[in-house]
């Protein structure tokens, strides 16, 4: 087959959406297929390159202003830049996709590479990563409201079959965009196993001077839907009885309440914010720690995933079936607390540093549920049965 990956997230740029697109990529191409990947520019990552058996084109955009508001992110569009449309079209005509998969029902890469596919009648895979909601009242009508207007529209027309990745994202588009067992299929993250068989070469205590001391690592961008508040309000409870704990959060910061808040009860002295770090750093983080958690507001995303992957213990904030035909099983190989619950995040914490060794056994169980149901190799087979499916009926009704 010949697979375009579209994402307007891609590396160099960190994030699970740009890891995930690049590493199913990578599968489809070591699968045999051909693999062209799409993206929107960013930094000083070049027009064009060959990597990991496919070729990578990054079309100019525009950067999405900061208007210091807590919704703002660093995300770039492709579809105001003059000529872009134009481009990627010429770009899918020589590359002759059997099939288009696209990473982000909100992002305009995916919605001009779809508009093309359905064009030419050409079977579409979309992965939905993030969910349009906050709780923040006014932010969370107005992407209801986007949702409505803009999103849902645009989805009917391309009619894709979805990628929909854990429980809270089929109860969402069930009711955004009214999704159902009939176009859907139910995928995990995808996690890529050998990056985290390597070894690790980076001392991040020695490197943050941390010392010896209990350390969390929390590690992602901070973002209203990660915003940290449960860790930072359960800290002066587990620094009453460790109070050599430290808290390495790593990422971009996006949303800084939970700097403020640290502040306001006197832990700030804990924190230490490192902002974002390369990929292949990432190993060497969840080595250094004891615990990890980021995941505290609604969710268990590919940092949460990775870091269980990693053998260190790590909290997340999901129900028991969070993922459809995955058995999760809270204290035996996941360790979860109710979401934006400081005091549930306290308990388990301090039960975790207080005996090591069932810490050690939980990360073991953790390590081995997300490397038989995560892998990528196991997640990618499921998405190239998907699209050689999509292909086969394809070719049949034309």
């Amino acid at each position: 087959m010949r697979i375009a990956v579209v994402n307007n997230f891609f590396p160099p740029r960190v994030g699970g959406s740009a890891h995930m697109a690049a590493s199913l990529a990578a599968e489809y191409a070591a699968a045999g297929h051909e693999v062209l990947a799409i993206t929107a520019a960013y930094a000083d990552a070049p027009a064009e390159e060959e990597r990991d058996g496919y070729r990578v084109v990054r079309l100019p955009a525009v950067k999405m202003p900061q208007l210091g508001l807590s919704i703002d992110f660093d995300m770039t569009f492709a579809a105001p830049r003059p000529g872009n449309w134009r481009r990627l079209w010429q770009l899918l005509d020589e590359f002759k996709p059997d099939a288009v998969h696209l990473h982000g029902q909100f992002f305009d890469l995916s919605w001009m590479a779809g508009i093309y596919a359905r064009r030419h009648g050409l079977p579409v895979l979309l992965t939905i990563h993030t969910l349009l909601i906050s709780d923040k009242k006014l932010y969370g009508r107005v992407f209801r409201i986007l949702d409505a207007v803009l999103v849902k529209p645009v989805l009917k027309y391309l009619r894709p079959r979805y990628v929909i990745l854990d429980k809270l994202g089929v109860d969402y588009c069930v009711q955004r965009y009214g999704t159902s067992d009939e176009n859907s299929e139910y995928f995990p993250i995808a996690v890529d196993i050998g990056h985290f068989a390597k070894p690790v070469t980076k001392d991040v205590r020695a490197d943050l001077e941390l010392g010896d001391g209990p350390l969390i690592v929390s590690l992602g961008h901070v973002i209203p839907l990660r915003n940290r508040l449960p860790l930072v309000e359960a800290l002066p409870g587990i620094l009453e009885r460790h109070p050599g704990v430290r808290v390495v959060v790593v990422g971009r910061v996006y949303h800084d309440a939970f700097l403020r808040r640290a502040e306001e009860l006197g832990v700030a002295d804990a924190l230490v914010v490192t902002g974002p770090v390369p990929k292949e750093d990432v190993p060497a983080y969840f080595a250094a720690a004891d615990l990890v958690t980021h995941d505290l507001n609604g969710g268990c995303g590919t940092a949460s995933l990775e870091a269980m992957l990693s053998g260190t213990a790590t909290i997340a904030s999901v129900t028991e079936d969070n993922y459809p035909g995955i058995e999760l099983r809270n204290g035996e190989n996941v360790l979860l607390v109710r979401p934006d619950d400081a005091e549930a995040v306290r308990e388990t914490v301090l039960s975790l540093l207080d005996d090591p060794d069932r810490r050690a056994r939980i990360a073991q169980r953790q390590r081995a549920m997300v490397r038989d149901n995560f892998g990528l190799d196991v997640v990618a087979e499921e998405h190239l049965r998907v699209l050689t499916k999509l292909v086969a009926d394809n070719d049949v009704l034309r």
